[in-house]
């Protein structure tokens, strides 16, 4: 995963000629070391950029299609330091197409109660500047994260750094592909969706390639280029002496070894960033892809199962939210539970494809029997996931919007040893419990398949949505049922009224 550092926000600050050239310069001079502050903040990952005061309708304008043409910009951090009329905000904010955190803050952290006087009232006038620059976002109805506070907190920095992920992980999905290798596993309902639909309001394609062209490339791939590749393998993960000792262990492992080759050079080769698979096609391939999703995963990219595209795109940007930080991200599935009446537990796992980047340990390196697919048996990495916070968190396609739903859970010691359980695998108790927690999942039509992780925050998904501009439903210890259905019902009439909305 790329270092967020290569991407920039810029620090927008709102004035107006009134104030004369003195007064405007103490402003830009203000502003300049807030940005510079936040620029070095450890928990702002991307570059704080220092724009020019704006202070004139044309300035504004001007400055938001510069924005909206810079790469590397993914966002507007905005700030009035005096008062801004907001009409002169109204044409720039219209074409303006990047994310916008308003910033609520003061240069002075006190009131200097002894020398306070008009002057300095006249400089320092976020308190209403920003009222008025937050009615116009809110008269024209725009998306954005409002951050209040003085600007050295840590708090405050962090709530900025949360927004600054979700930003990334936004502009990443602008223009990104995703490949889909077969289709949708046969009669499943919540893996399908309107792709077209996505795109428009994601910003990313998903569409289908041939398995079989795919296993052509794998095909190509030699034997030297597969047995470099197994000799990392060898060198990275523990291999027990139950796989060691296969009569066919070598060739299990090589032929791993080449569909990852096979897959990385053609999702390289495509530009994708990530794919999905289903067991039901492998036209081709000799083995369900299990350690190369995996390790493809640990690289960054996103990944389905069963031709799950949905959660594809959302591990990939979860992966981007993540990135620089503790905790690793994969995806998941809420696979079997352990009622017990003190507390009930989940085990997270899938057959084959959950990334290392969780796990506690040296992962192992194993090969099994798969019960279903009807392949030779595959190779994959398995380990437990270490204890901590985490969280589930899945994308729904409800059919007239997409909902995101997130549940926060607690990853536990595994409790007991499980020696036949070959696969890698976390165990939660979700929060409020399971029992509530499950309820209130199935309530909001919440599917199998999610993004797992240590390191994504509510806050970044939270963001993130407010970005994406759909619903987002949250699960966690403060969850009331009753509520919780209660909340899912009046977004129904809000997301219909919205559609006739004016501005």
């Amino acid at each position: 995963m790329q270092s967020l550092r290569t991407y920039e926000v810029w620090f927008v600050t709102g004035s107006q000629r009134l104030y004369g050239p003195e007064t405007l310069k103490q402003v830009a001079a203000n502003s300049q070391e807030i940005a510079k502050a936040l620029d070095s903040s450890p928990t702002i990952p991307v570059r704080v950029v220092f724009k020019p005061v704006a202070k004139a309708p044309e300035e504004v304008s001007e400055l938001c299609q510069e924005a909206n043409a810079a790469s590397d910009c993914i966002g507007l951090i905005t700030w009035c330091h005096t008062f801004s009329p907001s009409k002169m905000w109204i044409n720039g904010l219209k074409l303006l197409r990047k994310p916008i955190a308003h910033l609520h803050t003061q240069h002075n952290r006190e009131i200097p109660w002894s020398t306070i006087d008009m002057d300095f009232m006249n400089l320092n006038q976020a308190a209403h500047g920003d009222r008025e620059h937050g009615f116009i976002m809110s008269r024209m109805r725009l998306s954005r994260k409002v951050v209040v506070g003085f600007w050295e907190e840590t708090r405050l920095q962090g709530q900025l750094g949360a927004w600054c992920r979700a930003a990334a992980a936004w502009h990443d999905w602008q223009g990104a592909k995703f490949c889909r290798f077969g289709d949708n596993m046969r009669e499943v309902a919540v893996t399908e969706g309107d792709k077209v639909a996505a795109q428009m309001q994601f910003g990313y394609s998903v569409n289908g390639y041939g398995v079989g062209d795919l296993a052509e490339l794998v095909s190509q791939v030699s034997e030297s280029e597969a047995g470099k590749l197994v000799s990392e393998y060898e060198a990275s993960y523990t291999v027990p002496a139950a796989t060691a000792n296969l009569p066919n262990v070598r060739q299990s492992l090589l032929e791993a070894a080449r569909i990852e080759l096979g897959l990385r050079a053609s999702l390289t080769n495509g530009g994708f960033k990530g794919f999905t698979d289903t067991f039901e096609d492998l036209h081709g391939l000799v083995q369900l892809p299990g350690i190369a999703a995996q390790r493809l995963m640990a690289d960054g990219f996103g990944f389905g199962a069963e031709g799950d595209w949905k959660t594809c795109a959302l591990v990939r940007a979860m992966k981007v939210m993540a990135a620089g930080l503790r905790g690793g991200t994969s995806f998941m599935e809420d696979y079997t539970y352990h009622f017990d009446s003190k507390r009930s537990l989940v085990l997270g796992a899938h057959m084959l494809e959950i990334c290392p980047s969780i796990a506690a340990s040296k992962p192992t390196l194993e090969v099994h029997p798969l019960s279903i697919g009807g392949k030779a048996d595959p190779v994959r990495l398995v380990f437990d996931t270490p204890p901590g916070s985490a969280l589930n968190a899945a994308m729904l396609d409800v059919g007239n919007r997409f909902r995101l739903l997130v549940s926060e859970v607690e990853v536990v010691p595994t409790p007991r040893p499980l020696p036949k359980l070959p696969v890698a695998r976390a165990i939660w108790a979700p929060h409020p419990n399971l029992e509530l927690a499950a309820a209130a999942w199935i309530y909001a039509g919440g599917a199998h398949h999610t993004g797992f992780s240590q390191a994504v925050t509510t806050e970044m998904l939270e963001d993130f949505a407010v970005i994406a501009d759909i619903e987002i439903a949250i699960i966690d210890a403060k969850t009331n049922l009753r509520d919780f259905q209660h909340q899912l019902r009046n977004n129904e009439v809000y997301y219909a009224l919205r559609k006739g909305w004016t501005v």
